[in-house]
């Protein structure tokens, strides 16, 4: 080396910082890639995403390899600069030497090649994996022998290497993910996916429609009230009971009764002919289970019950698929007809809408965790029916009663504050 000129060194040099640099910027590329995207190009067979998938199957190896070369052409190229500034300045060159190849080295072999990296993982990881496959088949035995002694090290504090490779997403890290999709996912794609990924977490008893407002056929009607019930209703399904619906004794299909009604032979003998055996179902079922339980049954509703048999409601599998593709409805407006937004920026909401539409509907975040309906978590917060209009705040809302009939609260008036992150917005 002292007979090679200094041109000759610095050429050599200003290598072994561009092999740094590509050692530096692969790292970071490698351990930068997305791994969900990494295996969709790996199906469609790309080379690049294939090679690189198969280092990244063992970290430790590909770490190995690129810290062996890394490290190798910053010494020499240390040893290198050292040997061309003593040539130049005498003993102070040492000094000279180590200042100017730390700055050099920072900046072109480790800042801006992994900044690189990291902003564009697949432009370096990939071309990077076609040198990386053979230099590490090539330095396998110093690889090997290093990560034997680092894994042993590693061991000792009870770090296992091969258990490190589990990327599975749990439900809650699946939602940020949707979330997070932005313009790459439609709007309307990813509500759908978000109502999926939450049907877990819903139980039919969030969503059935409640027993005072359920719409059956009582057969201890006269038969012209029944028969004018039948000619009106807009309901495909209905449930058919006695005197209550407590006393169910099947559900009816408006399709199985249009011949009868066609010919003028209705009667409730009849009715109970054409009827199917009803189906119950509890009120704490998640919505997924249901979903697979209408499924499996060919149902299309349920009477949803309590833990004491007690019927609380209908759900029908159209609710189901509304929590995932939104209102169904034939009018076409997507409207919650239960919320009447003011020219105050208040809003005037029917006390038997349920809190979960509600939050929704406005991006709110009332509680969830016990009432279902704002009527119930109105008089669970006041703990008594009010006889007269009351306000009452709950956490960032300020709800106003407005109209109360005997035992029920029609009609609220709330107004929300903005939250805090907003305010500073």
């Amino acid at each position: 080396m002292e007979d090679a000129s200094i041109s000759f060194l610095s050429g050599i040099l200003a290598f072994l910082i561009l092999c740094s640099a590509f050692f530096s910027s692969s790292e970071t590329g490698m351990m930068s890639l997305n791994r969900y995207r990494l295996k969709h190009l790996v199906k469609k067979k790309h080379a690049g995403a294939r090679k690189a998938s198969k280092l990244l199957a063992r970290p430790d190896r590909l770490i190995g390899v690129i810290l062996i070369g890394n490290n190798f052409v910053n010494i020499l190229a240390s040893a290198i600069a050292t040997v061309i500034a003593v040539r130049l300045w005498g003993d102070a060159g040492i000094a000279i030497a180590t200042a100017g190849l730390t700055l050099i080295i920072l900046i072109f072999a480790e800042v801006s090649p992994k900044t690189v990296a990291a902003l564009h993982p697949e432009k370096i990881a990939f071309p990077a994996s076609y040198l990386l496959t053979p230099l590490l088949k090539l330095t396998y035995p110093l690889v090997w022998a290093v990560n034997g002694i680092t894994n042993g090290f590693l061991r000792l504090f009870g770090i296992n290497v091969t258990e490190g490779n589990n990327h599975h997403l749990s439900t809650e890290e699946l939602r940020t993910l949707v979330n997070e999709a932005g313009a790459l996912l439609p709007q309307r794609n990813q509500s759908m996916l978000l109502g999926v990924l939450e049907l877990g977490d819903v139980t039919v008893s969030d969503i059935m429609i409640p027993r005072n407002e359920v719409v059956g056929i009582d057969l201890d009607e006269d038969l012209e009230t029944i028969i004018q019930q039948l000619s009106t209703s807009g309901h495909t399904r209905m449930p058919v009971y006695r005197g209550e619906v407590n006393k169910v004794v099947g559900i009816l299909h408006m399709r199985n009764l249009a011949q009868i009604l066609h010919q003028g032979q209705v009667s409730k003998a009849a009715i109970l002919q054409v009827i199917q055996e009803p189906y119950f179902v509890p009120e704490s079922t998640p919505l997924q289970t249901q979903l697979l339980h209408f499924q499996k049954q060919s149902r299309r509703i349920g009477l949803v019950v309590d833990e004491y048999g007690d019927i609380q409601g209908i759900v029908t599998l159209e609710d189901i698929l509304e929590e995932i593709v939104g209102e169904m409805s034939g009018d076409g407006n997507e409207d919650n007809q239960d919320i009447h937004r003011q020219d105050d920026g208040s809003y005037f909401i029917e006390g038997a809408a349920y809190i979960r539409e509600i939050n929704k509907a406005q991006d709110w975040d009332l509680p969830t965790d016990g009432p279902k309906t704002l009527n119930g978590l109105i008089t669970e917060r006041l703990e008594v029916i009010p006889e007269a209009n009351v306000c009452l705040q709950i956490g960032r809302y300020r709800l106003e009663t407005l109209q109360i009939t005997g035992n029920l609260i029609k009609t609220v008036r709330i107004v929300a504050k903005k939250r805090k992150a907003e305010e500073e917005e």
